[in-house]
């Protein structure tokens, strides 16, 4: 069918297929599967700079039977990393949320050579606040994560990167929209988890943040999809937002966060 389609299309006609990801092949990266795609056209452009890392058969297999290039979004992407990693404006101040320190170890190391703060928040945070000795009740915790927190810790510290920890967490029994919060300082209490940054977290993180002049942020600082836990994410987006800094999101969730607010 898409064969026939293609052969159909007249001059500046586009043809749409279906997302790759139901045919298994695709994130097999099958070869039979690229050629397959390679056969229906000329010339190969990725444009999608977030499935770019995949070694998939549209994205990687396919670039090996075509005439390949980035297409202009592709290309304004690696332009502003390469701006924002390689010869950034100072303070460079990185923000890192999400669920996993283990998930963003190896984007900590790289860039603990090249920023001159961290701030962390989200469930990451938590494995930090129990290596600095204090309480995080049945907040989500990655097993483990202490281990590569504690070597965040050592690593900026002998390349003098300052990192940012909460002060404060927005804490509740159950994750729900709507469901009875408060805010409490270091300590969450047994049967309590902490589901985002707290007020004087995002009053610190905005200090921070005000003087500097290219800022990196990966992963929400709490769970934004249900309210209220979606405002410190929220207020420091907003911040963001007004700064005269060059600012790079990266991340389907921080993406999804921001679109969202």
């Amino acid at each position: 069918i898409v064969e026939g389609e293609v052969k159909n299309l007249r001059e500046g006609e586009v043809l749409l297929l279906e997302n790759l990801r139901f045919h298994s092949e695709e994130e097999k990266n099958d070869p039979q599967f690229a050629k397959a795609l390679a056969g229906l056209a000329d010339v190969y452009i990725n444009d999608a700079f977030g499935s770019a890392h995949r070694a998939h058969a549209s994205t990687e297999a396919v670039a090996h039977l075509l005439p390949c290039a980035a297409g202009l979004l592709m290309a304004r992407e690696i332009e502003y990393l390469q701006k924002a990693l390689g010869s950034p404006e100072r303070p460079f101040v990185t923000i890192l949320g999400g669920a996993k320190v283990s998930d963003k170890i190896k984007i900590i190391s790289n860039l603990l050579r090249r920023t001159d703060a961290i701030l962390i928040g989200g469930a990451m945070a938590f494995p930090f606040c129990k290596v600095k000795g204090h309480a995080i009740g049945s907040s989500k915790f990655e097993q483990g994560g202490e281990v590569l927190a504690r070597q965040v810790l050592e690593q900026a510290q002998q390349k003098g990167v300052s990192v940012g920890l909460p002060v404060d967490h927005v804490i509740a029994q159950k994750l729900e929209k709507g469901a009875a919060s408060r805010a409490v300082d270091q300590e969450i209490p047994e049967g309590w988890m902490g589901l985002d940054v707290g007020p004087k977290t995002v009053s610190e993180f905005k200090k921070i943040l005000s003087g500097a002049k290219t800022i990196l942020w990966n992963g929400p600082l709490g769970v934004f999809e249900t309210p209220p836990f979606d405002r410190g994410t929220r207020e420091i987006a907003s911040f963001i937002a007004g700064l005269k800094a060059t600012t790079l999101i990266g991340g389907g969730d921080t993406a999804a966060a921001i679109h969202q607010f």
